[in-house]
């Protein structure tokens, strides 16, 4: 049997390198995180697609959370999950992820995604005509960030003048903080949250997303208040966490490849089909939410015994070289249909078609604009983001030009 994996105290800041490592070990690996959860991470890209999608995998948090505070071996690592921000999709298996799923695709069609292209093309624009040649700016807090929580908070109808706040909830949420800045963060955002829901529900139904979801009705059946909440959490993070850092992580990508962003200037044209690509490379999501294993669970001849935490990697999945050449550089023209960076099966990102259409949007303005931008630190000095979950930059440090 082999020893249990530590994996480093840096660990987010280079996890490419560490998931090279264990892949070449094995598909899936006993380890202990940085911060004391001992988990099973999976890291080549066919286990992980069965790690995703195979019924002896559970992501019910109500009848598996226990076990985040049976495999912490660190006190402060055992926290208990907002109730109010848990009930939703991410945390359900069949039949009631398939209830709540539903009900949200009535309101988040394609359609409706397509008619907000005007719009976020409108929001782009207002950001980079703030911007001016010779400017050195955070990327992320100047454009990266502004974009995509303007679009989810006119979505869900919450006012703009919030977004400082929720940027502030979600790092506690999403990060690694002390029980207590985590716990305040919940409560601050699900007593928000609470109050919007109550609103929206007791307004006149409106052509707007969200009224759309809180009105949403299937033969009687009808999200509740606390699944409201939580779906609005759900969207909320995830509707913004997801497009910063891949904006960020992708215009980091570019600027470290001139030869790659030069094609891209040369061939605007691909940057909606390069959107897989960085995804692929450098994508926003590291591990995969919450899943644990009913039954023993073979992954390419590793047995993950029941009742463990397991971890599905994202990216490492996506740089597996079995599946991808030349898998750890970026190139705009490859096809990189099939990576997993929105998930794989029923839990396929919801908001993918927005995340893609946002970046689309995004990155040809920012081009289009500022052609020749540039880093305007090493890249080696710049510091990510203390999440698993999270692949994203704190900051993106560029010279516009």
């Amino acid at each position: 049997m082999t020893t249990l994996t530590r994996l480093p105290a840096d660990y987010v800041q280079n996890p490419h390198e560490v998931h090279d490592l264990l892949r070449a070990e094995g598909p899936a690996r006993e380890v202990i995180l940085p911060h004391g959860l001992k988990a099973w991470l999976v890291t080549r890209y066919d286990e992980a697609k069965i790690a995703l999608t195979d019924p002896r995998v559970s992501k019910n948090v109500q009848t598996g959370g226990h076990l985040m505070a049976k495999h912490a071996t660190q006190t402060h690592v055992r926290r208990e999950i907002e109730p109010t921000l848990s009930v939703h999709m991410l945390n359900m298996d069949p039949p009631d992820h398939t209830r709540l799923r539903k009900l949200v695709t009535k309101a988040f069609t394609a359609r409706r995604i397509e008619l907000m292209r005007p719009r976020v093309e409108e929001i782009a624009a207002e950001l980079i005509a703030k911007l001016n040649d010779g400017d050195e700016v955070d990327l992320l807090e100047a454009f990266a960030f502004p974009l995509p929580i303007t679009v989810i908070c006119e979505l869900l109808g919450i006012p703009i003048d919030n977004r400082d706040d929720f940027r502030e909830w979600s790092n506690q949420l999403l990060s690694f903080g002390t029980p207590e800045q985590v716990q305040a963060a919940a409560g601050a955002m699900a007593g928000f949250l609470f109050q919007h829901v109550t609103a929206i529900a007791e307004a006149e139904p409106n052509d707007t997303f969200f009224s759309a979801l809180v009105h949403a009705d299937d033969s009687g059946d009808r999200l509740n208040t606390e699944e409201l909440i939580s779906m609005a959490f759900l969207l909320l993070v995830a509707g913004h966490e997801t497009t910063v850092n891949l904006i960020g992580n992708a215009v980091l990508a570019l600027l470290k490849n001139p030869e790659q962003l030069q094609i891209l200037k040369d061939r605007p044209e691909l940057i909606p089909a390069s959107t897989e690509e960085f995804l692929r490379l450098e994508g926003p999501v590291n591990v995969a939410t919450f899943r644990y294993t009913k039954e023993p669970l073979e992954l390419g001849g590793v047995t993950v015994p029941a009742d463990e935490i397991l971890m599905v990697s994202l990216i490492a999945a996506n740089r597996d070289p079995q599946r991808y050449e030349n898998a750890d550089r970026l190139d705009v023209t490859r096809s990189a249909q099939g990576h997993v960076a929105f998930g794989h099966g029923i839990h396929f990102c919801l908001g993918a078609p927005l995340a893609r259409l946002e970046f689309d949007v995004a990155l040809t303005r920012l081009l289009a604009r500022f052609p020749n931008l540039t880093l305007a630190a090493e890249p080696e000095t710049l510091g990510w983001r203390d999440s698993t979950l999270i692949r994203g930059l704190h900051t993106l440090p560029v010279r516009l030009a």
